[in-house]
């Protein structure tokens, strides 16, 4: 090998060591300010897609004026920990994408589709040493932080009476809800409720 090979392999080795060791590999759990806000995790479109809500409400007199999709999606760790045990492990993530429905553009002449716009996010994260409910939620409107939603509101409660499985609508995930059933995780009060409606 000749001094000017020798010399770029050099330059080669040295680059691609900077490249590696400015790669920070991305988080595997919720991620916190100093002041307990939680991080938006902006690579959550990457994560594993489970539904789309459409017009979704669990209040029968609410009515919002314009259609609304919401898109469901996980971190790819629980996913792959639910799959194998119907249930969701410490440090899952479930982001909720609100976008708003819009029905004329382009060729489009029947039915919705979601705009660009997204309308607001709420994450709901398993943290059990963080939370004394396990469990927490938090809204994001433009912020990259949000502050935890307080345990007092109706969220926590209407979840903890009407969740598939632990504290989560999995009844609402298509993919999911079977592999509860098989794995025999679906919640008590779940059971009754789905008895009772036929669902």
């Amino acid at each position: 090998m000749n001094k000017s090979s020798a010399l770029l392999l050099v330059v080669i080795v040295v680059s691609a060591a900077a490249v590696l060791e400015s790669r920070t590999p991305p988080a595997l759990g919720p991620e916190y300010t100093s002041d307990s806000q939680l991080k938006l995790p902006e690579n959550y479109r990457q994560w594993v897609y489970l539904t789309t809500g459409f017009d979704m409400s669990y209040n029968p007199t609410m009515a919002m004026g314009h259609h609304m999709f919401d898109n469901v999606f996980v971190n790819p760790e629980s996913y792959k920990s639910f799959v194998e045990t119907g249930t969701w492990p410490d440090k899952t993530m479930l982001v909720l994408e609100g976008r708003m429905g819009e029905d004329k553009g382009s060729i489009n002449q029947r039915g919705s589709y979601q705009g660009t716009e997204i309308m607001g996010i709420e994450i709901h994260v398993k943290d059990e040493a963080r939370f004394p409910g396990k469990w927490a939620f938090f809204i994001f409107d433009d912020a990259k932080t949000a502050a935890m939603v307080p345990a007092n509101m109706e969220c926590y409660s209407c979840h903890a009476q009407h969740a598939a499985v632990d504290t989560t609508f999995v009844q609402f995930y298509p993919t999911l809800l079977p592999i509860a059933k098989s794995k025999g995780t679906l919640s008590p009060a779940y059971l009754k409720e789905s008895a009772t409606t036929g669902k």
